[in-house]
């Protein structure tokens, strides 16, 4: 038999070592070691890591790239970056943002990002974001899939027309309603938000995912809100919650109450740990709040907790370079998860739960599976985030779409070795007598 790819000796993220994996039709047909066949490629991975590739659940495609346009965020806080994106609002146009978001989705392929979760602001009348993102959305579905999210920026009751707009976008194809309950002008107007949003995709048999308590108030308590709703329509793992970042600051008495109603709705929880540390706190002076959701204590519990990136030069993040891996070193240190076992789930909140958050179909690498994953210059998952790895290859229904030389460096020292490359170890288990 002849194989349109074959991937040999490669590590993969349940540890497995020295596996080959097959690839026919768009779709790996085995994944085992030791197996001989022709093929059109073959990549010999040399026992470095293969996963399958990187999803981002939480982004804003349609402001991407757009930093300095028409000012820069002089305060860096949140607030600003809403109002600065109110101000670019009127001057988007169709083809500029389909521009911009090409350009950012040729850079996530590259980074092995094949999966994006886009929220697109639905309070300009015109929807000009939406019918651009609709467009890229088909345009780029051959190497990387797009969702998108309805999202009211302004508020669904604080801006007048947000809930007929968001309805329109739906009835346009967008994918998932959102919402952004804190931002309305009251808790209860908020509180009823989070309802309306909710029977409106019971209705159409859609996901949600709102902004929740993006805010250092720990008395913005609208997930338990969503909670609630998710349970009253019957809507258990369809829902997420991104933010959260209230959680940082409510009482633990409280948290031990709230924790498992979201567990017991199967809420998916969204933090965003290079966006989120960087806009909440702002009002502190010392000690300075992290603004993160509790990630250990809601993975402890099972919930399915996914990393999004939210910004990439735009109002609200002046950095940012599509490399899911460099969130999931943020997220280790934010949330103080350097076991190994915690450094891991943070990789598979970049990975496997994000593509369950996102519903996404036939990820990871088994037999069955689409052929899409990524040859990363590490060795495991730990690895990985250590280095933020380079990716060596990126395949999507089984081509090779990107492709990175490894990194290493002339060192001009007489007389000692002239090359360095990144320093790897191997844990040692210790007996104690």
């Amino acid at each position: 038999m002849t194989f349109d790819l074959l991937v040999k000796n490669a590590n993969l993220v349940d540890e497995r070592t020295g596996i080959d994996i097959a690839v026919n039709g768009g779709r790996i047909v085995a994944v085992e070691a030791g197996i001989s066949a022709e093929a059109a490629r073959t990549i010999d991975a040399g026992g470095k890591l293969v996963t399958a590739p990187f999803i981002d659940i939480h982004f804003h495609m349609d402001a991407t790239l757009s930093l300095g346009t028409p000012r820069l965020n002089r305060s860096g806080t949140l607030l600003e970056g809403i109002q600065l994106w109110s101000e670019l609002k009127p001057l988007l146009t169709k083809e500029a943002v389909i521009e911009r978001a090409l350009r950012y989705c040729d850079l996530a392929v590259s980074q092995g990002l094949l999966a994006v979760r886009s929220h697109v602001d639905v309070c300009d009348d015109r929807l000009v974001g939406v019918e651009a993102l609709l467009e890229v959305r088909d345009l780029v579905k051959d190497y990387l899939d797009l969702q998108l999210v309805a999202f009211p920026q302004d508020g669904l009751y604080r801006s007048a027309t947000a809930e007929n707009n968001l309805l329109r976008a739906l009835d346009m194809g967008v994918d998932v309603v959102g919402g952004i309950p804190h931002f309305e002008r009251t808790m209860e107007d908020g509180r009823l938000s989070v309802r309306a949003l909710c029977e409106i995709a019971a209705e159409r048999g859609l996901m949600v995912d709102l902004h929740c308590d993006e805010t250092d108030d720990p008395l913005s308590r609208h997930i338990e809100t969503l909670a609630y709703e998710t349970q009253r329509l019957g809507l258990h793992g369809r829902v997420a919650g991104s933010h959260l970042t209230s959680m940082h600051s409510m009482d633990n008495y409280y948290v031990s109450k709230l924790l498992p109603l979201i567990a017991e709705a199967e809420i998916h929880c969204i933090p965003n740990p290079v966006a989120n540390i960087v806009l909440q706190g702002r009002h502190d002076t010392y000690p300075k709040r992290r603004g993160m959701m509790r990630v250990p204590e809601l993975m402890a519990l099972g919930v399915n907790v996914a990393f999004g990136q939210d910004s990439c030069m735009d109002p609200w993040y002046p950095f940012g370079n599509a490399d899911m891996l460099d969130v999931a070193h943020m997220a280790v240190h934010t949330g103080h998860m350097t076991s190994q076992d915690a450094v891991k789930a943070c990789f598979r909140a970049i990975t496997e739960n994000a593509a369950r958050a996102f519903g996404l179909e036939g990820y990871g690498v088994s037999p069955g599976c689409n052929a899409d994953f990524v040859l990363l210059d590490a060795r495991d998952a730990i690895e990985a985030v250590r280095l933020r790895a380079s990716r060596l290859a990126v395949v999507r229904r089984g081509k090779v779409i990107a492709e990175t030389s490894p990194r290493s460096t002339a060192l001009l020292i007489e007389g000692r070795p002239a090359s360095v490359k990144p320093w790897r170890y191997a844990p040692v288990e210790h007996s104690v007598s």
